[in-house]
């Protein structure tokens, strides 16, 4: 595959590409891996990355590294413009031995840095240096992350990708099985051994992942608690701290540096 992964032209002798990527709402670049470590930064808008321990969201003051030959997938709901430093392994050796994806703070000198780096006709002093400095600025950013998982098949399937349509759905088990033709014990005993939780527990984890693009995005947690389900913000933001141990309004702040 290519050091991109997309459509992006090789990088040459550059320890560090950076190519950008204009994403229209819906955009999805499926499962893939890379040669080199990606840092994965949303220049607009807010991207999603999935693997398959974990899912981050990144709004533009937040990137990811994304560690070569890891399997992952990027997307954004919303408009964004993704914007990807290409790290050839050993040019960066702090990062470099980071083997999980590890989210990073991405201020305003991160954003002028990459942009910096962007240009081809950059000297190759000039570039050694900036990339110095872009190894200064990857300073990991503590995130608790939201992983849901999915049933494998049959009903409770069903139920689950219904549910990620619309997380705000309150139906019982009893008027889902009503829907899918199972009963809610068949249901239940889908979910527990296929996600490993619960389906009460298992829903309230969709919807706090669910709830992190538009927490990205800026939008009110007011807002944001009735769209993914929640009778009134208080008990969404209650839910919320229970599971990351921030409230929703914290849980993207400061992470800019």
């Amino acid at each position: 595959m290519s050091r991109t992964g997309h459509e992006a032209a090789g990088a040459g002798e550059s320890g560090v590409l950076v190519a950008t990527f204009p994403m229209p709402p819906g955009t999805v670049y499926d499962w893939h891996t890379h040669d080199d470590h990606q840092l994965a930064w949303a220049a607009s808008g807010v991207l999603t990355v999935h693997a398959e321990q974990a899912t981050w969201v990144l709004p533009p003051t937040r990137a990811l590294w994304i560690p070569a030959g890891l399997k992952h997938e990027t997307g954004a709901t919303g408009r964004a413009t993704m914007r990807s430093a290409y790290v050839r392994p050993g040019r960066l050796r702090a990062p470099d031995g980071w083997t999980e994806p590890t989210p990073v703070a991405a201020g305003a000198l991160f954003a002028e840095l990459i942009g910096y780096l962007s240009s081809p006709a950059l000297p190759l002093a000039r570039r050694e240096r900036a990339e110095a400095l872009l190894e200064d600025l990857l300073v990991p950013v503590p995130v608790t992350t939201i992983t849901v998982r999915w049933p494998d098949s049959g009903p409770a399937r069903t139920v689950a990708d219904r549910l990620r349509a619309d997380p705000a759905d309150d139906r019982t088990l009893a008027q889902w099985g009503r829907e899918v033709g199972a009963s809610d014990r068949t249901l239940a005993r889908g979910f527990a051994e296929e996600t490993g939780m619960p389906f009460g527990q298992w829903r309230t984890m969709l919807r706090l992942r669910a709830a992190l693009p538009m927490l990205a995005a800026g939008d009110a947690v007011s807002r944001v608690a009735g769209r993914v389900g929640y009778q009134t913000p208080s008990a969404f933001v209650a839910a919320f701290r229970r599971v990351t141990g921030v409230t929703p309004a914290s849980y993207f702040a400061g992470s800019g540096g």
